[in-house]
């Protein structure tokens, strides 16, 4: 993305050709004009296939022979996620493409004909007027393995939701059927709590058992540790349990299905994590920047995710934007209004890197040491959160810096640039 709005407007010559496409699910509108905003040819409607595309790229090379142009800026509004087709056909042509705020859309078609009428042929146009006045982001769309990486982390959050909805399943069943359990074992996802769940019998069936034989089914998985101790204890509590006992057979089968379901989900991470793993070893500076303390695989994994190739990006102020991370205040006069975060952008990078600087601040020596410094400096002290937000930006730079330059983080270094730190202090945190 370019924030520096002059250059922006540079990029668009009386030699390129705008269009503006509004987008729908299953049928888009596009308009064409110049760097003057004069208006080329008749709107083109064209359908969200294949056919549709070739009929958009045609109507294109038509009007820039028709104008003698020789580049093209394509703007559209983002909606959802039926523009991601036609980026890729765009990016596939070498055509650039750029995305306009919604918000600037719905704010500035007045300007031309003083009406509030909305329609896609209107809203195309109004599209390409904000292109022409270079309000616009350069979107970035991940290519290679940054797009193997993003759908991989759209597949663990799917996963991450299956999995707490079949523990939240287990854990009633469990509530309704042996409640007492849990007095047993604090969690029943451990290997032993696990391995007698699936043996698929209530409290009054459990203690029918002999110890030899719960012994037998526990060393199926469980080979030491866990024991005859623990059994007895177990079928203590069964003796006493106050679960459920109508409804007996469906009840097993509905226990045996989550568990079956529990298991599935879990080998299914085991072979994302696998795949992941491989798509890491294909970038750069991932291997020093797992060697920071506290960053872990998932959050590298979900920071390229979301942010893509770094060689597309020039400075990490674009990331910083890009986040939502980035200062807006509200002054007028004398009056100062407080300056927030803009919130801006990709939310789930945002939420990621406030978690990891959250664990950074517990366990890396060098950003605890920033914390302090940022809370408890004599002049403008920051509040946590907003010391947590510094943090967030500074991880972005760290990261920028290493992916660029593939160098080792070093916390001592990190230590010796926090102003009004004394050495003897740098010493007993690093300590």
């Amino acid at each position: 993305m370019n924030y520096n709005q002059n250059k922006k407007i540079a990029q668009i010559t009386s030699q390129t050709l705008i269009i503006g496409v509004d987008i729908a699910k299953f049928k888009h509108v596009a308009r064409a004009q110049d760097f003057r905003g004069m208006e080329f040819g008749s709107p083109c409607q064209f359908e969200n296939t294949k056919e549709g595309f070739e009929y958009f790229l045609r109507w294109i090379s038509e009007i820039k022979k028709e104008q003698n142009m020789d580049k093209v800026m394509v703007g559209m509004e983002p909606t959802g996620h039926y523009w991601f087709n036609l980026a890729h056909v765009l990016k596939e042509n070498g055509i650039k493409f750029v995305a306009v705020n919604p918000m600037h859309v719905k704010k500035s078609k007045e300007l031309d004909d003083n009406s509030p009428t909305k329609n896609d042929i209107k809203d195309a146009r109004v599209i390409a007027q904000l292109v022409k006045d270079g309000r616009y982001a350069e979107p970035t769309i991940p290519q290679g393995v940054y797009a193997e990486l993003r759908v991989a982390k759209k597949i663990r959050d799917l996963l991450t939701v299956d999995q707490q909805i079949v523990q939240g399943q287990i854990h009633n069943w469990i509530d309704r059927c042996f409640p007492e359990f849990l007095t047993v074992f604090k969690d029943w996802e451990g290997k032993a709590a696990l391995q007698f769940l699936k043996l698929g019998a209530l409290p009054h069936e459990l203690i029918r058992f002999t110890d030899e034989e719960l012994l037998i089914h526990l060393r199926k998985t469980v080979k030491r540790s866990v024991g005859l101790n623990k059994i007895r204890q177990l079928k203590e509590a069964a003796g006493k349990s106050i679960g459920l006992r109508q409804g007996s057979e469906m009840a097993k089968l509905e226990l045996k299905t989550l568990l079956d379901k529990y298991e599935l989900i879990q080998l299914k991470f085991e072979e994302l994590d696998a795949n992941i793993d491989g798509l890491l070893e294909q970038i750069p500076g991932v291997e020093q920047m797992l060697a920071i303390k506290g960053v872990g695989r998932d959050t590298v994994a979900g920071f390229f995710a979301e942010v893509g190739d770094l060689t597309e990006y020039t400075h990490p102020r674009q990331i910083i934007k890009l986040a939502g991370l980035s200062l807006k205040e509200n002054t007028s006069g004398k009056h100062k209004g407080k300056t927030t975060i803009t919130k801006r952008g990709r939310k789930k990078l945002r939420a990621l890197l406030f978690r990891v600087c959250m664990i950074l601040v517990a366990k890396n020596s060098a950003f605890k040491a920033l914390h302090a410094h940022y809370t408890k400096r004599p002049d403008n002290p920051l509040k946590k959160m907003q010391s947590l937000i510094a943090l967030c930006n500074k991880l972005i730079r760290i990261f920028f810096a290493i992916g660029k330059k593939q160098f080792e983080f070093s916390e001592e270094k990190m230590l010796k640039d926090i102003p009004h730190l004394s050495v003897s202090k740098k010493v007993e945190i690093a300590a």
